[in-house]
């Protein structure tokens, strides 16, 4: 029995962080031989922000590479892929494009909160299109799974509307893909903001060494009420405690009470969760460092899954093709 298909993936705008790792990556290493699995390293897409400054993408799409494979994405059961080596993404964009209002891309949550979060003034065609392209991108390998966390919801649901669409007008093609939803869907930046976040500098990255750990996670913002070692803690607004139950489930209760009952000072907390979450990132860092060394390696890695991706994408063009009764010479 052939496996269901996942597709997932990031934009390259730099290393990957925790805030990633909870979010997908871990999911996405448990999934990786439940399912047939496509990840993609949208490179076009990093450009509806960081359109002035493509030259950057090459250095970031180094990093993510090794970042997929340190966490334990496996290359020989999951496919890696570029998706500006993909030309058949962009022409299925340009077709859902057709029939997409421009009120629809507008009113999409998930567009608005990052037009809030980056202050962005003008809006650029393809960061309003970016849905489109998205929808593209999972439609075009028939994906039947999305693994996201649920501020991306909207996204998904308006893939599934122009899936829905297209096989309307023309002939049943394409997949309608459905939401996977991650366990752990967010987790709070270091200055104790609603998300972590590269661009707003709160991130401790899956690569950083782990003394930089420790020392990110002496800054981290806790109970603001909590100014006394003596003072009972509240640990439901501890961005700290979100950590522990993030990376030290097994010690949830104990650090809970403990801080209730001002058991446990901020700073010995802290140092508790940092030796969790550098004893989570010493085997990927392990990992990272053994790729770092074979770029070659992790090139090909790349250059291949594009490759088996991009037959998948063929395929599904001329069957859209066929079904738009488009003409072929």
């Amino acid at each position: 029995m052939m496996k269901q298909r996942i597709l997932t993936g990031d934009r390259p705008t730099g290393r990957l962080h925790l805030g990633h790792y909870v979010g997908s990556l871990e999911t996405r290493v448990k999934l990786q031989h439940q399912y047939e699995t496509f990840i993609m390293i949208a490179d076009v897409q990093a450009m509806t922000t960081h359109f002035d400054n493509p030259g950057a993408l090459r250095e970031h799409i180094g990093e993510v590479m090794l970042d997929y494979l340190a966490v334990g994405i496996d290359p020989g059961v999951s496919t890696i892929l570029l998706q500006s080596m993909i030309p058949e993404i962009a022409e299925l964009t340009i077709f859902f494009s057709m029939f997409v209002t421009v009120s629809s891309l507008r009113h999409n949550p998930t567009t608005k909160q990052e037009i809030e979060e980056k202050g962005l003034k003008d809006l650029y065609y393809g960061f309003l299109g970016y849905p489109v392209s998205q929808a593209a991108d999972i439609t075009i390998f028939k994906a039947h799974w999305v693994p996201v966390g649920a501020d991306q919801l909207p996204h998904i649901e308006q893939a599934r509307r122009i899936a829905r669409r297209f096989n309307d007008l023309y002939r049943p093609v394409l997949v309608e893909p459905q939401a996977l939803l991650s366990p752990v869907t967010k987790l709070a930046g270091l200055d104790g903001r609603a998300k972590m976040s590269k661009s707003l500098d709160n991130c401790i990255y899956l690569s950083d060494p782990p003394e930089t750990v420790t020392s990110k996670i002496k800054t981290a913002v806790t109970d603001p009420a909590r100014i006394r070692r003596h003072d009972p803690g509240h640990p439901d607004i501890c961005t700290v405690f979100g950590y522990h139950q993030a990376f030290n489930r097994e010690e949830i209760e104990e650090i809970s009470e403990n801080c209730r009952t001002a058991g446990i000072g901020c700073s010995d907390c802290k140092r508790r969760l940092a030796d969790k979450i550098n004893a989570l990132l010493d085997p990927i860092r392990e990992r990272r460092d053994h790729y770092a060394s074979r770029g070659r390696e992790v090139r090909e890695i790349l250059a291949a899954g594009t490759g088996r991706a991009r037959s998948v994408a063929v395929a599904t063009m001329a069957e859209v093709r066929e079904a738009m009764s488009l003409v072929s010479f």
